[in-house]
């Protein structure tokens, strides 16, 4: 044999371990030149759910174009961590499971090709190490705060290792501005704002009261905790055909007296007034919002304030959606139902709310206002608050009976208290759609 032959020999033997090499590898570049262990950074996606936030996807960035990957050559381990807060193991560090994987941009849009590779992660309501927010007690009250979330990604394959977040992408959330602030006798309410695409006729105005975890100075944590931006998802929006969405936030809680303590209506609470001069204001500085349909709810907490508002302000709202009620029914009169027995409201609570009782708040109150001649009051009463995707157990699985807003922000309730549907122009209708035709 020739030396030409040789070389052909060793040049063919050297190719096919490269192109094993190659199959073998986590991700196919258009390219095969070597690229540098260095660390490298990813971007998140972080969704809100049901159950909270969690983040969803990874995005790397790559040092060579990629054209295919595979979820099964990469491993994540994640670290939770918030300063003065000792966390279970459990809670504190482990890995993600990885159930996809694709080539994208650094948004995570997928790719034919391109410099950055989006994994898929599993999330689910008992998945604690995707959520990067947690709730805190701290001076005898808690609440909800982003804490540390830290990521580790290696690609088994190269051993090529990403672990320094870029940039996080939170997709309803980003549609919010989060800069807003209004001041009132010396109290400073936070807000978040959202304004539809712009249209020639007015728009609805709705607003969402958060519970008593979500307090602070923070308003992406009302949105996120329980997914209250979904007010402003492309499904809530088409059935307003554009609708503001306000979602102030109060420095403490919604149902702080003047002595510090829980009000729950016996007390005036500290931030009702402020709360009305903020929406005010911001109608007034939004000039397309029809005055006539401006709608007001919230949950736990935040369904305290929404009731409270309509008390004090009948005539001012269009309709009210309240969940999981903390008002306590004795400390509303027979003067107070009168007044309020005309304004269309659509209750939400679950028969097994251990923190705000049904037999204590709703239904009472609800009874009241049938009793007194309302004719637009609704009242979904659910069993149990179940896992309405059914990806998770579907009604087999239970979420704390205290979370029946999950029912409002996913647009699921449709039944009334005697189990029917909700029924307008001669047709069925779930809260939004309900909620989107009513006006003054």
């Amino acid at each position: 044999m020739n030396s030409k032959a040789i070389f052909r020999l060793i040049f063919i033997g050297l190719m096919t371990i490269s192109l094993n090499l190659l199959a073998n590898s986590a991700y196919t570049k258009s390219s095969v030149a070597p690229h540098s262990n260095d660390n490298g950074e990813y971007n998140l996606i972080i969704e809100g759910y049901d159950w909270g936030p969690a983040v969803s996807k990874i995005i790397l960035s790559m040092e060579e174009p990629a054209i295919e990957v595979k979820a099964e050559n990469f491993t994540v381990t994640a670290k939770r961590s918030y300063e003065g807060v000792e966390m279970n193991p459990g809670e504190a560090s482990g890995s993600r499971k990885v159930i996809y994987a694709y080539v994208s941009d650094e948004k995570g849009n997928r790719l034919e090709q391109g410099n950055h590779v989006t994994l898929v992660l599993f999330v689910g309501p008992e998945e604690i190490l995707g959520s990067p927010i947690k709730y805190i007690r701290a001076n005898n009250r808690g609440s909800n705060k982003w804490i540390n979330y830290e990521l580790n990604i290696t690609d088994t394959t190269s051993k090529k290792v990403w672990n320094s977040e870029s940039k996080r992408f939170l997709p309803l959330i980003d549609k919010f501005d989060l800069t807003g602030a209004y001041s009132h006798n010396g109290l400073t309410l936070p807000f978040a704002s959202f304004k539809p695409e712009r249209t020639n006729q007015t728009s609805p105005l709705i607003i969402w009261l958060h519970g008593g975890g979500e307090g602070g100075n923070d308003p992406s944590i009302p949105l996120i905790a329980n997914k209250a931006a979904n007010y402003a998802s492309d499904e809530i929006q088409r059935i307003f055909k554009g609708a503001y969405v306000l979602a102030p936030q109060s420095p403490t809680f919604w149902m702080q007296s003047s002595s510090g303590a829980y009000t729950r209506g016996k007390e005036n609470d500290i931030y009702n007034e402020a709360l009305l001069a903020l929406i005010k204001k911001y109608v007034a500085d939004h000039p397309d919002i029809d005055p006539n349909r401006i709608y007001v709810g919230g949950c736990s907490n935040g369904g305290y304030m929404a009731l409270k508002l309509i008390l004090l302000s009948p005539d001012y709202f269009a309709a009210g959606y309240i969940s999981a009620l903390a008002y306590q029914n004795e400390y509303i009169t027979n003067a107070q139902v009168e007044k309020i027995k005309d304004v269309p409201i659509w209750f939400v609570h679950s028969k097994d709310d251990g923190t705000t009782v049904p037999e204590k708040t709703v239904v009472p109150l609800y009874k009241r206002l049938i009793s007194a001649g309302a004719n637009n009051v609704h009242f979904s009463f659910y069993d149990h608050v179940t896992d309405i995707t059914g990806f998770f157990g579907g009604d087999n699985y239970h979420y704390t009976g205290h979370w029946s807003w999950i029912y409002s922000h996913a647009n699921h309730a449709k039944l009334d208290f005697d189990g029917n549907p909700v029924m307008l122009n001669n047709r069925p209708v779930t809260i939004m759609e309900w909620l989107a035709e009513q006006s003054k």
